[in-house]
């Protein structure tokens, strides 16, 4: 039994696995976190699941993603060395995420930008944030903020509301054919984009939602469209995390997402939320294979649709979850599931 993911073997092991070998972990992780997470072995029981028993994804049980706002979701006891929250509005109940060991997150996001961006010390990185960098508990910015410092890059770093020098560092590296990333939160990519037009040939510009009631709400398409329009390139990139992962999904700017090899999305029917399935519309089910010392096996309040291939899209939210800070947009499908 695997009990210390900040060993190199183990997450050498985890971040190099084939998706083959998802199946045998995710059985493996559940056994693991129903012996040592109290709160999702009181949930499987009620559920009436023995986790010795499963021989398939998606028998296991989902663990609601709502009981973050409620509970300390921890496998095994410890002091959690950060405790990440959700973003909403004033008043709102957020969820918390208790993280054991930073280490394993870094390895985690880490691990997934380079196979899906490869390495990061090409990349020039650019975070507008704003809003987030206002919180001390965003994953996000935990995340931007390695990503810049891995990045080892003069120009990389967080820009905040200075659109001028932004505008003015951009052009700077587009003269040079540097390898950019821009990544922001869709409002401040908007108010960015609104003020300064760009020919972007070298630079990946990625939205990782959230609105949060400063803005007309607009779909997915209707961003991208104007973003694209606006700073000179071909698509729009997006990334797919929450509060209660650890890992992350990419798009390359044609509305689907693609999880690295330790993360799986599946669906689960609204009118039946035990009836979970491979493919096919629904609300999101997420496995996290990092996720080990909260929970690997979340249900989401997302409502989209997986592809056999894997790859899926977010379409809303359930009706009447709370708004979150990275999912408020509503995306429309693409026609015939791809493009």
């Amino acid at each position: 039994m695997l009990t210390n993911y900040t060993d190199i073997a183990v997450t050498d092991a985890l971040f190099n696995a084939d998706r083959r070998e998802l199946l045998p972990r995710a059985l493996e992780l559940c056994a693991f976190q129903y012996a040592h997470n109290p709160l999702y072995r009181q949930y499987a029981d009620a559920l009436g699941v023995d986790p010795g028993r499963l021989t398939g994804i998606a028998g296991i049980p989902f663990l609601p993603i709502s009981f973050f706002k409620t509970q300390a979701v921890k496998t095994t006891d410890y002091v959690p060395e950060a405790v990440f929250a959700s973003s909403g509005t004033t008043g709102m109940v957020t969820s918390r995420h208790e993280i054991k060991d930073l280490a394993l997150y870094r390895a985690d996001f880490r691990a997934g930008f380079r196979r899906f961006y490869g390495n990061i010390t090409d990349w020039c990185v650019i975070g507008l944030l704003p809003s987030y960098l206002e919180r001390s508990n965003s994953s996000l910015v935990v995340m931007v903020d390695d990503l810049i410092r891995e990045s080892g890059h003069p120009d990389s770093g967080f820009y905040l509301y200075d659109h001028a020098t932004l505008y003015a560092v951009l052009q700077r590296l587009e003269a040079r054919g540097q390898r950019t990333l821009l990544i922001g939160v869709t409002f401040a990519l908007l108010d960015f984009a609104e003020q300064y037009s760009l020919s972007l040939r070298h630079t990946v510009v990625m939205e990782t939602g959230g609105m949060k009631g400063r803005r007309r709400e607009l779909t997915r398409p209707e961003l991208h469209a104007f973003l694209c329009a606006r700073l000179g390139v071909d698509t729009i990139h997006a990334e797919y995390g929450m509060t209660e992962l650890l890992s992350q999904a990419y798009s390359s700017g044609n509305g689907l997402f693609t999880c690295p090899p330790w993360m799986r999305v599946l669906v689960r029917m609204e009118d039946d939320p035990l009836e979970v399935r491979d493919q096919g519309e629904g609300i999101l089910n997420i496995v996290d294979l990092a996720n080990r010392w909260s929970c690997g096996f979340l249900a989401t309040e997302d409502v989209g649709r997986v592809y056999p291939d894997g790859r899926f899209e977010v379409s809303g939210r359930v009706d009447n979850s709370d708004m979150r800070g990275c999912s408020l947009l509503v995306a429309e499908p693409p026609v015939g599931g791809s493009s």
